[in-house]
């Protein structure tokens, strides 16, 4: 029976156990370089004992940020950034992974500590955005254009290219972002996309821009390094994007040659009331895991050592990923794994706090 700390292997890489980073924007980059807080931010995750350690969403155009102080990959330039925080959490014993992200509708926004309203060119937003639909996310929000045939054709392309720089940068794990209501779920969930071409309408149609992606993502991806794909399992609205789609794009994604789903929910619409508790996405992964037959990810208020780790023993997923509480302490996995019973992870510069 496998246990959180029990090493994992995908393809050719091995995690040293199933805690993952997961992707939180910091909103510290300016046109989207990583820069000292990102190399310290990573790094001490690395240090802290993390088997995975996922960056931010790292937007694949520029337009294709939420924020303008997001993470970028859609230039050579930002290679070189990423590769210095690439080497150190390499070096301190954890595997590196990159979110490869497109807001779509959901980009030109303000960050949070700023209060997350849309910005308009003035303000250093930027236009247009784009979405599956001329469909507004909010109220307060312009109107996207629906991207054309040629357009969308651009978006697969600059994930690849992307996909080609993490490479360079030295990731060995790439998660394509299609969850949140951003770019690629908006063309999955029918709350948004309303397209009457190829790329809408039924399930086949509404999943051909991920799917797309995939292939033409895992064709530049070394076939030894895993490739991850997060999604919102569930819009939490009637006759939206729900666990049973999942489950049949996951068996989809499979044969396409994605690793691991990383399982996330909502995001698509706002207003919507989501029955937050402990471990409240958990039951998705569960679901896709076992009726999929898929490695997953999951996520959602996991909070404590005992928690996590039985939800690797009861199957219910091969990988917790964890956001507040590692920001919370950096050291978590060290701490669990003490609590758990198992062998101290400790780098020896820490040994006292064992004491």
């Amino acid at each position: 029976m496998a246990h959180l700390f029990e090493p994992f292997k995908i393809r050719d890489v091995s995690f040293r156990n199933r805690i993952a980073v997961s992707p939180m924007c910091q909103y510290s980059s300016t046109n989207g370089f990583a820069n000292d807080w990102h190399l310290v931010h990573l790094a001490s995750r690395a240090v802290g004992g993390a088997g995975l350690v996922l960056t931010e969403a790292a937007a694949v155009e520029s337009r294709g940020r939420i924020s303008p102080q997001d993470l970028g990959i859609w230039s050579d330039a930002h290679i070189e950034g990423l590769a210095k925080t690439v080497a150190l959490i390499h070096n301190f014993g954890a595997v590196s992974g990159i979110q490869l992200a497109h807001a779509g509708r959901k980009a030109s926004t303000a960050k949070p500590s700023k209060g997350g309203k849309v910005l308009n060119e003035s303000q250093d937003g930027w236009r247009p955005l784009v979405s599956s639909s001329a469909i507004a996310f909010s109220k307060e929000s312009p109107i996207p254009e629906a991207l054309s045939f040629e357009g969308i054709q651009q978006i697969i392309q600059a994930f690849v290219e992307a996909t080609k720089r993490s490479l360079q940068a030295g990731f060995k794990v790439v998660e394509i972002h299609a969850a949140h209501g951003y770019l690629l779920h908006q063309f999955l969930s029918p709350l948004v996309n309303h397209r009457q071409d190829d790329y809408g309408g039924n399930f086949e149609n509404r999943t051909r821009l991920l799917r797309e992606v995939v292939e033409e993502v895992r064709k530049v991806w070394p076939q030894t390094y895993p490739l991850l794909v997060r999604i919102s399992a569930t819009d939490w609205v009637d006759k939206g994007w729900d666990i049973e789609q999942s489950i049949a794009l996951s068996d989809k994604l499979k044969s396409l040659g994605v690793d691991m789903i990383d399982s996330s929910s909502g995001g698509i619409i706002p207003g919507i009331n989501i029955p937050t508790k402990l471990g409240y996405q958990t039951q998705f992964a569960e679901r896709i895991r076992r009726e999929a037959n898929i490695y997953t990810g999951t996520v959602g208020l996991i909070t404590s050592p005992e928690q996590a780790d039985q939800l690797i023993r009861t199957e219910v997923a091969d990988m917790v990923l964890l956001g507040r509480e590692l920001l919370r302490n950096p050291y978590w996995p060290h701490l669990a794994a003490k609590q758990l019973g198992h062998e101290k992870l400790w780098p020896v510069q820490y040994d006292r706090a064992w004491l």
